[in-house]
């Protein structure tokens, strides 16, 4: 029974000691795909100098035309009393 017992816990450290292992490779190309930090500097000062010449370019959008105030209600919609009636809902 002893035997047992030192042959899986030995196996099952054997398992755990095997999940632990520092792959450096994959380290080394995740650090080799990333941009520096100058190089996304210089790309958000490009996009912030591209974002401002085109809108200086691009003329302001034209503003609506005032609503007219003395225009009469539309014929349809409900008078006061009705649209304080919501015993029927």
């Amino acid at each position: 029974m002893k035997k047992l017992a030192f042959a899986l816990t030995g196996g099952a450290l054997l398992t755990l000691g095997a999940c632990n292992s520092h792959n450096e490779d994959q380290v080394n190309n995740v650090e080799l795909n990333q941009p520096s930090a100058d190089l996304l500097n210089e790309q958000a000062n490009q996009a912030a100098l591209d974002a401002a010449n085109m809108a200086a370019t691009v003329p302001p959008p034209a503003s609506p035309p005032a609503a007219d105030v003395k225009a009469p209600a539309p014929a349809n919609s409900p008078s006061d009393d009705q649209e304080q009636n919501v015993s029927g809902m």
